[in-house]
C-alpha cells in the first residue's frame, strides 16, 4: 500500500470558492509530476485541518478530480493519485449495450423495452407514404420553419397534461429526450463551474449531460415524495446553483408521484432562488390530474417529452415545451447542437401523429404494459415494491437479509438481470438499499412471469451468511 503523502497547498491569494482553487491545484500538482501516480492523499478531514478549511471543502475538491479521472476513491483504504491527464469526454456508457451472445439464457429486467405491437409495420407504411410526396428541398439544409405543423401536432400531444399556457411557438422538437436535456443546460448553465441539483436517485442522463457541460452535480435528499422543499432551499443558499433536475410524475426509479402541494413549495422556493427547472416527463403515463412544474412555474420550466417510452424508442425523437418566451432561445440553441431535426424523422413523426397511428401505438403498449404490471404485482407483491400505473418499471426495497449489490449477483446467477439502486446515486450519494426491476415488453410472457416468481424466491430465503 502507498504511503500517505504529506501534501498541503498553499492557496494564498487564490480567488473564488476554495474548493475549486483546491481542485486547480490537485490537478495542477498531479500533471507536473508533484503526485506521483498512486500515491495517496491525506484523508479529507486531515487535509481540511491543516489546511483551515471545512472538510466539506476539501470532499467537494476531491469529488471533482475523481469525476475527471485524477484521483480513484476506495471504500476503506483511501483516495490515491489515479493519472496525471484528465479523461477526455464521457468515462460511463448511457445506455445498456444489449449483447445477444452474454446475454443468452439470462431474463434482462434492467431496460424498460417497449414491445412490438406493430410499430414496424406502422413506421414502415408511413415511410412509404412520405417517400410518395417527397419534397423537392431535401437536398438542402433543414428549416426550423418547415417544423411548425410538427410542433402543432406536440401541442395536441401533451393536450392531456396540465402544462400552464403554451402553444407551437414554445415548443422546441429534438433527437430524443437525452437531447433535450443538453439543450437546456447549453441554454442555462453560466460560469466556470456551475452547479445543477438532482434528486438523491436520479436518471443518470442528467448528471452524463452535466458532465459533458463541465456542470457540477450535487444531489438533493429525497423522501416519500421526491425532493424535500427544505433540502432543496439549504442546497440553493449554500451552492447557488442553476439548474434544478426533476421527475415529479413517474420518478425514476422510485415511482414515486410528487403531490400538487410539493411541487407548488418547489416551484415557490425555485422562483426565490433563480432556478432554471427540467421538468422531465418521458415516463409518465397520460392523463395527469395534476398541475405540472412547468404550470405552477411556467417562467422557468423546460417540460421534456419523447416517443421513446410510448411509442419507440427507434425514432429518437423528443421534443420540450420551453418556459414562457423561451421558446425562441431553445430552438436558436439547437442549430449549434444539431443545425435542426432532420427531414425524415419530422416528415416521420408528423405522418404518424396526424394519421392517429402514434397515439394508436401508444394505447397498444400502454395495454401491454398494464398486463406485465400486474403480473409482477402477483409475484412480488407480498414484499415492498413501489409501483405507479403506466410506468414500466419498479423500484422494490429489499428485505433484512439482502444487500442491493449482492441480490444483484444472486439474481444474475439464477438468470434474471435488475439494476441496483447504486446506479442511480452520484459516486458519494445516499442510496438505499434496493433495486429498480423493469417491466420489459421485449420478454415474451412466459419467460417475464419466470423471472419473477425467480425474484421472488430469491426474496423469500436470502443467504443464511447475509443474514442480519
Amino acid at each position: 500500500m502507498a504511503d500517505t503523502i504529506n501534501w498541503c497547498p498553499d492557496l494564498t491569494g487564490t480567488e473564488g470558492p476554495k474548493y475549486l482553487s483546491l481542485m486547480r491545484a490537485l490537478r495542477e500538482a498531479i500533471r507536473s509530476g508533484e503526485l506521483d501516480e498512486g500515491a495517496q492523499l491525506p484523508t479529507v478531514r486531515e487535509l481540511a485541518w491543516q489546511m483551515k478549511v471545512t472538510p466539506g471543502t476539501v470532499a467537494r475538491a476531491y469529488s471533482l478530480a475523481t469525476q475527471e479521472g485524477l484521483l480513484a476513491a476506495t471504500v476503506g483504504r483511501g483516495t490515491f493519485v489515479a493519472s496525471r491527464a484528465p479523461r477526455l469526454g464521457p468515462t460511463q456508457p448511457l445506455y445498456i449495450e444489449r449483447d445477444p451472445a452474454r446475454d443468452q439464457g439470462r431474463i434482462d429486467l434492467r431496460a424498460p423495452i417497449l414491445p412490438d405491437v406493430g410499430q414496424n409495420r406502422a413506421i414502415a407504411a408511413a415511410l412509404r407514404d412520405v417517400a410518395e410526396d417527397l419534397a423537392n428541398d431535401w437536398v438542402d439544409y433543414p428549416r426550423q420553419s418547415d417544423e411548425a405543423p410538427l410542433r402543432e401536432a406536440i401541442c395536441q400531444w401533451v393536450s392531456d397534461r396540465q402544462l400552464g399556457s403554451f402553444g407551437a411557438d414554445d415548443i422546441v422538437l429534438t433527437h430524443g429526450g437525452q437531447n433535450a436535456i443538453s439543450l437546456v443546460y447549453l441554454c442555462c448553465l453560466r460560469g466556470d463551474r456551475p452547479v445543477v441539483l438532482t434528486e438523491d436517485l436520479a436518471y443518470p442522463g442528467f448528471r452524463h449531460a452535466a458532465k459533458l457541460a463541465r456542470a457540477e452535480v450535487v444531489s438533493v435528499e429525497m423522501d416519500a415524495e421526491g425532493l424535500r422543499p427544505e433540502a432543496l432551499e439549504a442546497a440553493c443558499r449554500r451552492l447557488g446553483a442553476q439548474v434544478l433536475c426533476l421527475t415529479p410524475e413517474a420518478q425514476n426509479p422510485t415511482t414515486s408521484r410528487m403531490s400538487p402541494e410539493r411541487r407548488a413549495e418547489i416551484a415557490a422556493i425555485s422562483r426565490r432562488h433563480d432556478l432554471q427547472i427540467i421538468e422531465d416527463d418521458c415516463y409518465s403515463v397520460m392523463q395527469s390530474n395534476w398541475p405540472s412544474i412547468r404550470a405552477l412555474a411556467p417562467e422557468r420550466t423546460w417540460y421534456v417529452g419523447s416517443l421513446s417510452k410510448t411509442v419507440s424508442a427507434g425514432l429518437r425523437f423528443g421534443y420540450m415545451v420551453a418556459p414562457q418566451g423561451m421558446g425562441p432561445t431553445g430552438r436558436l440553441t439547437a442549430p449549434h447542437s444539431f443545425f435542426a431535426l432532420s427531414r425524415p424523422i419530422e416528415a416521420l413523426v408528423l405522418h404518424l401523429m396526424t394519421m392517429g397511428e402514434a397515439a394508436r401505438l401508444r394505447d397498444k403498449v400502454q395495454a401491454d404494459l398494464d398486463t406485465r404490471l400486474q403480473i409482477a404485482v402477483n409475484e412480488l407483491g407480498a414484499f415492498d415494491l413501489a409501483w405507479s400505473p403506466g410506468v414500466r418499471f419498479g423500484f422494490l426495497r429489499l428485505p433484512s437479509g439482502w444487500r442491493s449489490s449482492t441480490f444483484v449477483s444472486h439474481a444474475e446467477a439464477a438468470g434474471v438481470v435488475v439494476r441496483s439502486a447504486d446506479e442511480y446515486a452520484l459516486m458519494h450519494g445516499r442510496a438505499p438499499n434496493a433495486v429498480r426491476i423493469a417491466f420489459p415488453g421485449n420478454v415474451p410472457l412466459d419467460q417475464y412471469t419466470q423471472a419473477m416468481r425467480k425474484l421472488g424466491r430469491l426474496l423469500a430465503e436470502p443467504p443464511a451468511d447475509l443474514m442480519v
